[in-house]
Formats: structure tokens, sequence, C-alpha cells
């Protein structure tokens, strides 16, 4: 034998039909190959090994000592690939599999409940796993192949991560409907607008912060920061309680769906916080992660 001879997957599968069936033809008709193929699978294994496996004979082909000791290790190393196979068609098929992502819980209050709910319905066997971690953790989780992607908007992009658009959205000021700031006439507010009311935002460093304070210093505004919060939902709730607008983005407050409140985007300028899918570069989504994300899109589309 060859030092350097590895058998192949179809010299072992010929190997082994003609073992059990005894007949180049029926062991050809079984492999849906012709009886010249089989025939020339078993010389090549033959040479490789340098033994020969089967005596010819009238009637039959009759294995040898060498086609003997064979067998089992033919039979296991086939078992094994056949498994490999059935395995990935399972994962590419969906009947089995995992999904890991990380995003804010923010985030994920109003995006993940109708696709998830969907996905669980069409794929029962797939698991979802949501890492809802904290905006300054969102990017370091995916970087660190802790999740196989991220849905958020990312405070540090660049050459570690990917980014694909999964909804548009901006910066909006939410405010009660008898606010000055909400009349009818205004369909948008300025920054400038801004000046001289008490608003509500998240913390300092948190999330959308850096932006808020760096877009209104930029306008020349001094925001009046009446109260900072870690949650927007808390914001939604202090404003509808009267305790003044809030900055956040306009996905959200439209996701509350609170009829007592009014939502402006800020222009002059717009900001930006379009939603993305998030991966880190170079590396591939499964079946199961591209089709939940394909299903969250759908969710998005329809509502």
């Amino acid at each position: 034998m060859s030092p350097k001879f590895s058998p192949t997957i179809k010299q072992l599968r010929a190997f082994l039909a003609v073992h059990q069936l005894r007949k180049l033809g029926a062991a050809a008709e079984k492999l849906y190959v012709t009886q010249s193929a089989v025939s020339m699978l078993i010389r090549q294994l033959e040479d490789g090994l340098g033994a020969r496996l089967f005596d010819r004979t009238t009637r039959s082909l009759q294995p040898t000592a060498a086609a003997a000791e064979m067998l089992a290790t033919a039979e296991r190393i086939l078992r094994d690939v056949d498994s490999l196979s059935a395995g990935f068609r399972e994962l590419s098929t969906l009947q089995r599999g995992r999904v890991c992502l990380a995003i804010t819980p923010t985030l994920a209050s109003f995006l993940m409940p109708t696709a998830i709910r969907r996905f669980g319905q069409a794929h029962p066997q797939v698991r979802v796993v949501v890492d809802d971690c904290a905006p300054d953790q969102f990017v370091s989780r995916i970087i660190g192949e802790h999740v196989d992607f991220g849905i958020g908007t990312p405070e540090r992009s660049g050459a570690e991560v990917e980014t694909q658009t999964l909804l548009r959205d901006h910066l909006a000021l939410v405010c009660t409907r008898d606010h000055p700031l909400a009349a009818a006439a205004k369909k948008a507010v300025r920054w400038t607008d801004l000046a001289g009311h008490p608003v509500i935002t998240v913390r300092p460093g948190y999330g959308i912060r850096p932006l808020i304070d760096g877009t209104a210093a930029g306008a020349g505004v001094v925001l009046e920061i009446v109260n900072e919060v870690s949650f927007l939902s808390t914001a939604l709730w202090m404003t509808a309680c009267g305790m003044g607008p809030s900055i956040m983005p306009s996905a959200f407050a439209r996701a509350a769906g609170d009829p007592a409140l009014v939502i402006r985007p800020i222009t002059a300028p717009r900001v930006s916080r379009d939603i993305s899918v998030v991966t880190k570069r170079g590396r591939s989504l499964s079946a199961a992660s591209q089709s939940f994300i394909d299903a969250l899109r759908r969710a998005l589309k329809e509502g």
C-alpha cells in the first residue's frame, strides 16, 4: 500500500456494496452507477491498498481475508459520514439548530416578540438564545463570538464588524399633545427649538447620549436635561406624566403606540439611528440565523 493512499468515500461505498451483494451488476444498481464504474473503483482500492479484496468466480465475487479485515473499519467510516451528512441536512433544513443573538433590552422589547413567536411556530426544533446586553457590551459580544450576530446600532463600527440595515430610524422628540413643540404646524423640530425646554433622555455615556450631546453642541444648543434614565421605557412614562419631552429613537416611541404622545423628528441636523444586523467581519451566518433574520424582516414589514 502506498503510504500516501487514502481511500475515497466512493471507493468505500463500492467495496461495501460489492461485499454485501457479491455481484458488480447488483452493486452498480444499488449505487446508481455503471458496472464498469464499480469495477474501476474496486480496482483503484485494491491497487492503493496493495491487496486483493475479492476473488472472481464465474457467478460471484468472494471476499478475501483482506476484505474481511477491512469491513468493520469501512462500515464505521461510512456510518460516520452518513451521520455527519444527516446532521448537516437537519441544520440546513432547520430540523434542529440554535440561533444566538445580542440585542439591548430596549430594542428587544419591541423588535423581538412577534419574530420569535412566528419563528418558533415555524421551526420548533431551533432554539433561539437572546443575549440582552448593555449598549456598551453590544459590539464586544459580536467580536468575541459569544453570539452569532447582533441586532442594533453599534456605537463603534469599523473594520471588526459588518452591518446590514434592518430598520431606518432617526432621533426624535416625544412630547404630550399640549406641549408647545407639538404644535400641528410643526412636522419636525430643530435642535435649536429645544433651547429653554426641559427634556428627558438617557444617562451620560449610555447608548444614544454621546450622539445627542455632540449633535446639540454642534447646533449651538445647551440642553436643559431634567431627568436622565437607563431605559427609554422610563422616559416615555415620564413624558406621558407631563415631566417633559424625551429625546429618543423614533422607532421605540412608535412601537409604544401611546395616543397621548406626539413624535416629531429632530432636524438641522437630522440624526440617523438605523437599526442593523451586525456580524463579525468574515463570519458567515448559519441557515438558522439567516432564517431568523428573514423572519424578523417580514415581521417588521408587516407591522
